[in-house]
């Protein structure tokens, strides 16, 4: 339901009843008319002043914030003018030693409270109707609570918000604390593999002492084997490398990448 910040009254200038004992309908409604068209007047000129009052003190404080800003500038200006870069030389104790920049800017807060409400949304709030006396039965009650927040109560969506926000950051705390669990159980469930695969594979030995090892294969380095054909047989500085394809070939027919083939 949209808020009304404004309300012009009456809204509805002709639509009323005429009173018993009119001689001139007509002239009963003019003058009726007449008079509601002057109330809805002074209503738009009073609105219309509230609405320029908000404008000054806005625009008071956009002078304020600039006239601050301005003089933050001038200081500036007047210290940056002094410093000479030739003589003056800051060191880095002295940076390190210094205190870090600490903003004094003042958030707001409670931008929708009772002291900040305008001034026309305050006069139809005290045009509502009163909430019934039920703050009288509080202290007929065993739980102590107030029964006046059974029909209203003004803090009720910041409590539901807070336990919304509490219940999110335990929800976080249990999510890293199972996340960690499951980290260590992970880590102690691998070390425990790789000692019984190491112990399996100490038993498989004692038992066949006989048993032939395999050793695995190194990876082939083609980078490696292209400087080493890149030289003549006799000249190349290692001769038990595993032989690969082209050690068939000649110096003359090398297939290193520096040299093209003949």
């Amino acid at each position: 339901m949209p808020l009304v910040k404004r309300s012009i009254e009456p809204r509805h200038l002709c639509r009323g009843a005429l009173p018993e004992g009119v001689t001139s309908e007509l002239e009963c409604v003019t003058n009726s008319t007449l008079a509601a068209i002057i109330k809805q007047l002074g209503g738009l000129s009073r609105h219309a002043e509230d609405i320029f009052g908000e404008l000054f003190n806005e625009a008071n404080s956009f002078y304020m914030r600039m006239n601050s800003l301005q003089e933050k500038v001038d200081l500036l200006a007047v210290k940056v003018t002094q410093l000479d870069s030739t003589v003056e030389e800051v060191s880095l104790q002295d940076i390190n030693m210094r205190k870090a920049f600490k903003s004094s800017t003042i958030q707001d807060q409670q931008v929708v409270s009772r002291n900040s409400i305008l001034n026309s949304v305050m006069e139809m709030y005290q045009r509502c109707d009163k909430p019934p006396p039920l703050n009288i039965l509080t202290p007929y009650r065993d739980d102590k609570k107030d029964g006046l927040k059974f029909y209203t109560d003004p803090s009720y969506f910041f409590d539901l918000w807070k336990e919304k926000m509490l219940q999110a950051t335990e929800n976080k705390r249990k999510e890293k604390r199972r996340q960690k669990v499951h980290y260590v159980n992970t880590l102690a469930i691998t070390s425990q593999h790789s000692s019984n695969y190491l112990s399996l594979n100490k038993q498989k030995h004692l038992e066949d002492p006989t048993r032939e090892v395999k050793k695995v294969r190194k990876a082939r380095n083609r980078r490696q084997e292209w400087n080493m054909m890149a030289y003549d047989k006799e000249f190349r500085p290692d001769t038990r490398l595993t032989p690969s394809p082209y050690h068939g070939i000649s110096s003359e027919g090398s297939l290193s990448p520096d040299r093209s083939v003949q």
